[in-house]
């Protein structure tokens, strides 16, 4: 396969032509530094949470800060940093603790060191009033993307991971955001339990209706040590397959590149002290690329049936070459079928994906 400017002087002229996104990338900061709060300011713990293990940091609020700190000051000033408080509920956190993080933040920004920030947070956990003295607290101080761990918004689905809220509290909870004139991003959690495929591509739909800054998937798994292992081992809970992962996955990232939010995770981060004590669920070292490929297969079909008639060529960004065809070439035969084999793809230099017909004859 080649490599070719998406525009080119020697290139054939086609009669017909599609061009589609094919995902866009969320360009914040040259390094994100994760501050992580397990467990800080949760209420409860719900059934598939081990934020502990999911991070591999204790839950030492001031220690955590304080490695942090020491991080910032080796960092040579040029690089362009991004601060997130992960884990916990962040806007839950003791007030001492939260003007702490906050004051950490402000230090830095204030320095040039840190050029935007962000932190994680439920939809129920944002005060009352529009907007609230919490989230007026977090954009004085310059944070400006706050997460929020919707996880769904199925009441039913809520009401098994005992999360507290129901679908209207966690939509609500998506609008005060940027109603307080900060960024949202949405958390959603696929194959929990009272998740199906259908009712997650729903969760997705209503996600982006919301016109979040980003979105994140975390397929369910199963860690020991939470609510969800002893369903699983009882028999009341089963996990998704990695195969019905990927399909709803790859539906649920080609819906978002067609509205153009995107997608800044696809799996659980790796960390050894997690994947020691996970048990079952959809776990793959490139599970992320599996879907990836999924996502970018859906979507030049939709092209194509868009297209009319035979393809020509199909021009992606080099971004894609690295997964398009699956795991051990898993998807050259679905790409054949659609008369699209390696010769017909031309890799470039653009961000959108060009699929053209047949080239012109005189």
């Amino acid at each position: 396969m080649s490599v070719m400017p998406l525009f080119s002087p020697f290139a054939p002229h086609f009669s017909r032509e599609a061009v589609f996104p094919v995902g866009s990338r969320l360009r914040r900061a040259d390094r994100i530094l994760p501050v992580f709060l397990p467990f800080a300011g949760c209420p409860g713990r719900c059934v598939f949470c081990a934020q502990d293990r999911q991070t591999g940091s204790g839950g030492d609020v001031d220690g955590n800060l304080r490695a942090a700190a020491a991080l910032l000051d080796e960092i040579r000033p040029e690089q362009s940093i991004e601060l997130a408080f992960y884990g916990g509920t962040f806007t839950a956190l003791p007030a001492e603790q939260r003007k702490k993080a906050l004051a950490l933040y402000t230090r830095y920004r204030s320095s040039g060191k840190v050029n935007c920030g962000r932190c994680s947070t439920r939809p129920d956990a944002l005060g009352a009033g529009t907007p609230s003295a919490v989230l007026r607290e977090l954009a004085e101080a310059g944070l400006d993307l706050v997460e929020l761990g919707v996880q769904s918004f199925s009441d039913t689905a809520l009401h098994l991971a005992r999360r507290g809220y129901d679908g209207t509290g966690a939509e609500a909870g998506c609008r005060a955001v940027p109603a307080a004139g900060l960024k949202l991003g949405i958390q959603l959690l696929p194959g929990m339990p009272g998740v199906t495929p259908e009712v997650f591509l729903h969760d997705v739909d209503r996600a982006l209706e919301l016109r979040p800054a980003c979105l994140r998937f975390y397929p369910c798994l199963v860690p020991e040590g939470t609510e969800l292992a002893g369903m699983w081992r009882a028999g009341n809970y089963a996990p998704w397959t990695e195969e019905k992962t990927v399909a709803a996955l790859g539906e649920g990232l080609r819906r978002a590149w067609e509205a153009g939010v995107p997608v800044i995770r696809l799996a659980v981060a790796p960390e050894p002290v997690f994947d020691t004590a996970l048990l079952a669920g959809p776990r793959h070292p490139a599970l992320g690329g599996l879907i990836r490929a999924e996502a970018l297969l859906r979507t030049t079909e939709r092209a194509l049936r868009r297209l009319g008639g035979a393809p020509g060529r199909l021009y992606l960004p080099r971004a894609c070459q690295g997964y398009m065809y699956g795991h051990k070439g898993a998807l050259r035969a679905r790409w054949a079928a659609l008369g699209l084999p390696p010769e017909r793809i031309v890799f470039t230099a653009g961000e959108d994906a060009r699929l053209c017909g047949p080239p012109e004859t005189h």
